[in-house]
Protein backbone atom coordinates (compact mmCIF):
# COMPACT_ATOMS: atom_id res chain seq x y z
CA UNK A 1 0.00 0.00 0.00
CA UNK A 2 1.37 3.35 -1.09
CA UNK A 3 -0.60 6.96 0.14
CA UNK A 4 1.25 8.38 -2.27
CA UNK A 5 -0.32 7.42 -5.11
CA UNK A 6 -3.74 8.52 -4.07
CA UNK A 7 -5.17 11.79 -4.00
CA UNK A 8 -3.69 14.64 -1.77
CA UNK A 9 -4.50 18.18 -1.25
CA UNK A 10 -2.59 21.15 0.88
CA UNK A 11 -4.07 22.09 3.92
CA UNK A 12 -2.15 24.63 5.04
CA UNK A 13 1.35 23.09 5.74
CA UNK A 14 -0.56 19.84 5.67
CA UNK A 15 -1.02 17.59 2.96
CA UNK A 16 -4.04 15.55 3.07
CA UNK A 17 -4.83 12.05 1.61
CA UNK A 18 -8.18 10.75 0.46
CA UNK A 19 -7.30 6.66 1.06
CA UNK A 20 -10.63 5.72 0.79
CA UNK A 21 -11.69 2.07 1.96
CA UNK A 22 -8.32 0.19 2.94
CA UNK A 23 -7.18 -3.16 4.77
CA UNK A 24 -5.85 -2.38 8.34
CA UNK A 25 -2.84 -3.82 8.29
CA UNK A 26 -1.61 -2.21 4.64
CA UNK A 27 -2.26 1.22 6.13
CA UNK A 28 -0.60 0.92 9.74
CA UNK A 29 2.73 -0.21 7.51
CA UNK A 30 2.48 2.48 5.53
CA UNK A 31 2.05 5.01 8.79
CA UNK A 32 5.16 2.65 10.67
CA UNK A 33 7.29 2.85 7.17
CA UNK A 34 6.39 6.98 6.40
CA UNK A 35 7.77 7.89 10.28
CA UNK A 36 10.39 5.85 9.68
CA UNK A 37 12.05 7.05 6.14
CA UNK A 38 10.66 10.80 7.02
CA UNK A 39 13.06 13.96 7.38
CA UNK A 40 13.07 17.01 9.19
CA UNK A 41 11.66 18.55 5.99
CA UNK A 42 9.30 15.92 5.55
CA UNK A 43 5.72 17.80 5.44
CA UNK A 44 3.28 16.53 7.84
CA UNK A 45 0.53 14.27 6.03
CA UNK A 46 -3.30 13.41 7.39
CA UNK A 47 -4.39 10.30 5.85
CA UNK A 48 -8.09 9.78 5.59
CA UNK A 49 -9.42 6.12 5.27
CA UNK A 50 -12.01 3.60 6.88
CA UNK A 51 -11.59 0.07 7.33
CA UNK A 52 -13.58 -3.48 6.68
CA UNK A 53 -14.57 -4.65 10.19
CA UNK A 54 -11.42 -4.74 12.62
CA UNK A 55 -10.66 -4.73 16.22
CA UNK A 56 -7.18 -3.05 16.94
CA UNK A 57 -5.61 -3.90 20.46
CA UNK A 58 -3.35 -1.67 21.79
CA UNK A 59 -0.18 -1.84 23.38
CA UNK A 60 -1.51 -1.41 26.86
CA UNK A 61 -4.81 -3.62 25.85
CA UNK A 62 -5.65 -6.56 28.44
CA UNK A 63 -7.29 -10.03 26.91
CA UNK A 64 -10.73 -9.82 29.15
CA UNK A 65 -11.49 -6.73 27.39
CA UNK A 66 -12.10 -8.81 24.37
CA UNK A 67 -15.45 -10.78 24.97
CA UNK A 68 -16.60 -12.24 21.33
CA UNK A 69 -14.90 -11.07 18.41
CA UNK A 70 -16.67 -13.65 16.32
CA UNK A 71 -15.09 -13.73 13.08
CA UNK A 72 -14.23 -10.07 13.35
CA UNK A 73 -10.25 -10.16 13.11
CA UNK A 74 -8.62 -8.67 16.19
CA UNK A 75 -4.98 -6.93 15.20
CA UNK A 76 -2.38 -6.45 18.20
CA UNK A 77 -1.13 -2.96 17.61
CA UNK A 78 1.26 -0.42 18.47
CA UNK A 79 -0.78 2.61 19.83
CA UNK A 80 -1.33 2.95 23.43
CA UNK A 81 -4.70 2.21 24.69
CA UNK A 82 -6.65 -0.60 24.68
CA UNK A 83 -9.45 -2.58 22.30
CA UNK A 84 -11.62 -0.86 19.90
CA UNK A 85 -13.17 -1.07 16.52
CA UNK A 86 -13.07 0.01 13.07
CA UNK A 87 -16.05 -0.58 10.17
CA UNK A 88 -17.58 1.06 7.40
CA UNK A 89 -19.43 4.05 8.09
CA UNK A 90 -16.75 5.09 10.58
CA UNK A 91 -14.21 8.10 9.50
CA UNK A 92 -10.63 8.17 10.76
CA UNK A 93 -7.65 10.62 10.17
CA UNK A 94 -4.53 9.15 10.42
CA UNK A 95 -2.22 11.86 11.71
CA UNK A 96 1.50 12.15 11.13
CA UNK A 97 2.91 14.95 12.58
CA UNK A 98 6.43 15.99 12.72
CA UNK A 99 5.48 17.19 17.34
CA UNK A 100 9.91 18.20 17.68
CA UNK A 101 9.26 20.63 14.49
CA UNK A 102 5.99 22.19 16.02
CA UNK A 103 7.27 22.27 19.54
CA UNK A 104 3.93 20.13 20.30
CA UNK A 105 3.75 17.86 23.21
CA UNK A 106 1.67 14.77 23.42
CA UNK A 107 -0.76 16.44 25.84
CA UNK A 108 -1.42 19.16 23.70
CA UNK A 109 -1.75 17.36 20.65
CA UNK A 110 -4.51 15.44 22.45
CA UNK A 111 -6.09 18.71 23.57
CA UNK A 112 -6.26 19.67 20.14
CA UNK A 113 -7.65 16.73 18.32
CA UNK A 114 -10.47 16.31 20.99
CA UNK A 115 -11.46 19.97 20.59
CA UNK A 116 -11.45 19.44 16.77
CA UNK A 117 -14.21 16.36 17.59
CA UNK A 118 -16.37 18.65 19.49
CA UNK A 119 -16.24 21.50 17.07
CA UNK A 120 -16.51 19.51 14.23
CA UNK A 121 -20.07 17.78 16.03
CA UNK A 122 -21.01 21.30 17.21
CA UNK A 123 -21.44 22.46 13.45
CA UNK A 124 -24.48 19.23 13.60
CA UNK A 125 -25.33 20.65 16.70
CA UNK A 126 -24.05 17.58 18.40
CA UNK A 127 -23.47 18.74 21.67
CA UNK A 128 -20.14 16.80 22.76
CA UNK A 129 -17.98 16.58 25.59
CA UNK A 130 -14.97 15.11 27.55
CA UNK A 131 -15.04 12.65 30.15
CA UNK A 132 -12.50 12.61 33.45
CA UNK A 133 -10.00 10.11 32.92
CA UNK A 134 -11.47 8.30 30.08
CA UNK A 135 -10.05 9.49 26.38
CA UNK A 136 -11.89 10.11 23.31
CA UNK A 137 -15.21 12.83 22.99
CA UNK A 138 -18.62 11.58 24.16
CA UNK A 139 -22.12 12.59 23.56
CA UNK A 140 -24.19 12.49 27.09
CA UNK A 141 -22.05 9.14 28.62
CA UNK A 142 -21.80 7.53 25.30
CA UNK A 143 -18.46 7.34 23.34
CA UNK A 144 -18.81 8.99 19.62
CA UNK A 145 -15.07 9.28 18.83
CA UNK A 146 -12.10 7.34 20.20
CA UNK A 147 -8.19 8.48 19.97
CA UNK A 148 -5.10 6.99 20.00
CA UNK A 149 -1.32 7.40 19.22
CA UNK A 150 2.09 6.36 18.45
CA UNK A 151 4.74 9.05 19.32
CA UNK A 152 8.34 7.88 17.54
CA UNK A 153 11.40 9.34 16.86
CA UNK A 154 9.65 12.39 17.63
CA UNK A 155 7.03 12.09 14.97
CA UNK A 156 3.38 11.13 15.84
CA UNK A 157 0.99 8.36 13.81
CA UNK A 158 -2.27 6.52 14.20
CA UNK A 159 -4.87 9.36 15.01
CA UNK A 160 -8.74 9.83 15.53
CA UNK A 161 -11.82 8.00 14.40
CA UNK A 162 -15.56 9.26 14.45
CA UNK A 163 -18.56 7.31 14.32
CA UNK A 164 -20.74 8.26 11.76
CA UNK A 165 -22.81 6.26 10.20
CA UNK A 166 -21.82 2.13 10.87
CA UNK A 167 -23.20 -0.98 12.67
CA UNK A 168 -22.47 0.00 15.98
CA UNK A 169 -22.85 -4.37 17.09
CA UNK A 170 -19.93 -5.25 16.91
CA UNK A 171 -18.78 -2.50 19.85
CA UNK A 172 -20.97 -4.69 22.10
CA UNK A 173 -18.13 -8.02 21.77
CA UNK A 174 -15.58 -5.76 23.38
CA UNK A 175 -14.74 -3.38 26.49
CA UNK A 176 -14.77 -0.36 24.49
CA UNK A 177 -10.96 0.80 25.03
CA UNK A 178 -11.17 -0.79 27.97
CA UNK A 179 -14.41 0.08 29.76
CA UNK A 180 -16.61 -2.18 31.17
CA UNK A 181 -20.20 -1.33 30.14
CA UNK A 182 -19.33 1.79 27.75
CA UNK A 183 -22.30 3.16 25.62
CA UNK A 184 -21.09 3.99 21.81
CA UNK A 185 -23.20 6.09 19.84
CA UNK A 186 -22.98 7.86 16.13
CA UNK A 187 -24.30 10.69 14.77
CA UNK A 188 -26.83 8.96 12.88
CA UNK A 189 -28.29 8.35 16.53
CA UNK A 190 -28.50 11.86 16.61
CA UNK A 191 -29.02 13.72 13.53
CA UNK A 192 -30.73 12.74 10.17
CA UNK A 193 -28.20 10.79 7.46
CA UNK A 194 -25.00 12.11 7.66
CA UNK A 195 -22.98 11.66 4.57
CA UNK A 196 -19.06 10.89 5.28
CA UNK A 197 -18.01 13.06 3.10
CA UNK A 198 -19.86 16.34 4.16
CA UNK A 199 -18.46 14.85 7.82
CA UNK A 200 -14.90 14.60 6.41
CA UNK A 201 -14.88 18.34 5.05
CA UNK A 202 -15.55 19.47 8.15
CA UNK A 203 -13.41 17.30 10.73
CA UNK A 204 -10.11 18.42 8.33
CA UNK A 205 -11.00 22.10 9.12
CA UNK A 206 -11.36 21.71 12.31
CA UNK A 207 -8.43 19.86 12.71
CA UNK A 208 -7.12 22.72 10.62
CA UNK A 209 -8.41 25.60 13.07
CA UNK A 210 -6.39 23.35 15.75
CA UNK A 211 -3.54 22.25 14.41
CA UNK A 212 -2.60 24.03 11.41
CA UNK A 213 -1.09 27.23 12.86
CA UNK A 214 0.98 25.54 15.33
CA UNK A 215 5.00 26.79 14.52
CA UNK A 216 6.79 25.09 12.12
Amino acid sequence: MKPEHYPAQCLGEQTIRQLGAQPYIPVWQAMQRFTDQRTQNTPDEWWVTEHPPVFTQGRNGKAEHLLNPGSIPVIPIDRGGQITYHGPGQVIVYLLIDLQRRKLGIRQLVKHMEQALINCLAHYQIPANLQDGAPGVYVDKAKIAALGLRIRRGCSYHGLSLNVNMDLQPFQCINPCGYVGLEVTQMANLIPAPTSDKVISTLLEALHNQLGHTPL
